[in-house]
Parts: structure tokens; sequence; C-alpha cells
């Protein structure tokens, strides 16, 4: 279970170019042509939700968003429209300046969601491409938490590069104090195969991310899972969050998004979740329906016959 209410948090996508090429990046095909938000569509929002109060808090996104060099002042304009929280989502890289970490601090970003791939240097500079990356972002991470009033969060893509090493990711960041939350998004592409060859099976990742999952808690942390069935948690299935805040983005990005075919099982006419995602078509192309390994969960009511 999260400790952030998604609704409460509106999401705009500011900046759509980004300075590493994560192997596992989903919208690198559409990065080049995808549109972010307008400033105008920007103060927009500020002035709705200073007449609604509509949100507490508002995330700044994009493919990198610190590459905005307004980003303190969009922080500012948002704290003075009302919002009492701005999250920024991050690959952390530029946050190893600790200078710009106060900045964005003075500014109002009180909330760090940073992207960390990998339990190390090797692996986690492997899947960004971009050697020091790692290094860069975990002294921003530990930047951050010398600072009163910030919270961070991480998150990680589970591939079949990267699932073995979510217990040691877990346990590399287990000296960060403000590290309130971390989640696992189990990683889909935005198309109808597995080109890259990163989807993993899900009963392969399960007693990994089973072990992160644990080691998470036991220091405290909330957790968060994406895209994974629920079934197969059984007594970890509160950590399936698949909700997100409201996304103001392209709408190019959902043309590309609905191809990942979401919502497929074969007990989807029984199980009683109302948070599972499913498989996607990749991963039926790749590993079948799993029939046999997903279970439903409970049963639906259904009308008795004749």
């Amino acid at each position: 279970m999260g400790r952030y209410d998604h609704a409460a948090y509106v999401s705009l996508t500011m900046e759509f170019r980004c300075n590493l090429k994560c192997v596992h990046c989903m919208i690198e095909g559409t990065m080049d042509r995808l549109a972010p938000e307008s400033d105008a569509h920007f103060e927009a929002l500020l002035a709705l939700n200073a007449r609604e109060k509509r949100w507490i808090g508002l995330i700044l996104t994009g493919s990198e968003i610190t590459l905005r060099r307004d980003l303190p002042d969009l922080a500012r304009r948002a704290r003075a429209s009302g919002f009492r929280h701005v999250r920024i989502q991050t690959h952390g890289m530029h946050l190893g300046q600790a200078s710009y970490c106060r900045r964005l601090v003075e500014a109002g970003v009180d909330e760090f969601f940073v992207s960390v791939a990998g339990s190390d240097a090797a692996t986690h500079d492997a899947l960004t491409l971009v050697p020091g990356s790692f290094e860069r972002a975990l002294r921003g991470l530990e930047t951050l938490d010398a600072m009163e009033g910030v919270a961070t969060l991480t998150n990680t893509v589970v591939t079949e590069r990267s699932y073995r090493l979510l217990p040691d990711l877990v346990d590399r960041l287990s000296h960060l104090r403000r590290l309130t939350q971390m989640e696992f998004w189990v990683y889909f592409p935005m198309s109808e195969r597995d080109e890259k060859g990163l989807v993993p099976r899900h009963g392969d990742v399960l007693p990994y991310l089973r072990e992160a999952v644990s080691r998470a808690r036991a220091q405290g942390r909330a957790v968060e899972i994406k895209n994974f069935p629920e079934c197969l948690l059984g007594d970890l299935g509160d950590a399936l969050v698949n909700g997100q805040p409201e996304l103001h983005i392209d709408p190019d990005f959902w043309t590309e998004f609905a191809r990942n075919g979401f919502y497929q099982c074969v007990h989807r006419d029984v199980c009683a979740s109302r948070e599972c995602l499913g498989l996607n078509t990749a991963y039926i192309e790749k590993f079948g329906l799993e029939a046999d390994l997903l279970k439903p969960i409970g049963r639906r009511w259904q009308r008795p016959s004749a």
C-alpha cells in the first residue's frame, strides 16, 4: 500500500528531452514528436486549482524535467498558487549538484521521485547507458536526505535485466532516512511485441520482488508495485497499486499506450480483483496466457441461471 493519495495529485508533462538512453525507455520512439504541455496550460491549471482546490500536490514530469532551466520558477509559481506539495519526477543526475538541490528546495520542491535502475553503479549505468549516472543520482538522494521538509521516492523499472537486482537495490538505499516510498514498475513495451527482450516472466520475477518488498517494508518504506498479477502476490497483494495521478500529456501518447493491450487474463470473467491489469499483448506473445500460473481472486457475483 502506498503512502500517497494519487487522487490528491495532478501530473503535468512539461519536457520531452532526456540526456539518458535507458534501455527500458517506453517513449523513445515517440519522444521527438510528443509536445510538452504549454506554459498557458500550466498557468490555467494553477488558476483552476487556486479556485477549486482539487489537488494538494503538483507533479512536474517529462522525459527529464530538470532539463528545463525554469524548473525552480515553475515550482515557485505552483506553490504561490496554493499547491501544498510540488514533486519532480527525475532520473536524478542533476541532483548530484548540491547547489541545484538547494535551489529546487528553496523554490518549493519538497518531493523528489527519482528513478534508480540498478543496485550499484555497474548495473545502473549499464541500463541508463550513461557512465556516472548512478553516483550522481545517489549523491543527490543523499544531499536531499540532509534537508528538512523533503521527502524522496524511488522508481525502478523491472525488466529481464533488472529483476534479480531488486533486493540488493533496497539494501543499497537503506541508509536514506527520507526515502518514504519505493515503487517497482514491471516493464511493458508500448507495442504488441517484446522487441528488446526486456519483458520478464512473472514467475521468475516473483521471488525477487517479494524479497524486495519485504526488505523495504522492514526498513519502514511504503511500497507500490505496478503491472503485476495480483493473484501471484498473495499476502503482499496490498502492494499492487496501479492507480496514478491525473496525467496531462500530449494525446498522441495515449494512442501509443493503447497498443499494450492490458486486461487480458483467462480468469477475467470470474476474478474479483479491481486493481490487477492482467496480462498485456507482448507478454502473452512471449509467454502465453499462463493459465496454470494465474488464479482468480475470490469470485465475482454472477446471476444464477433460471
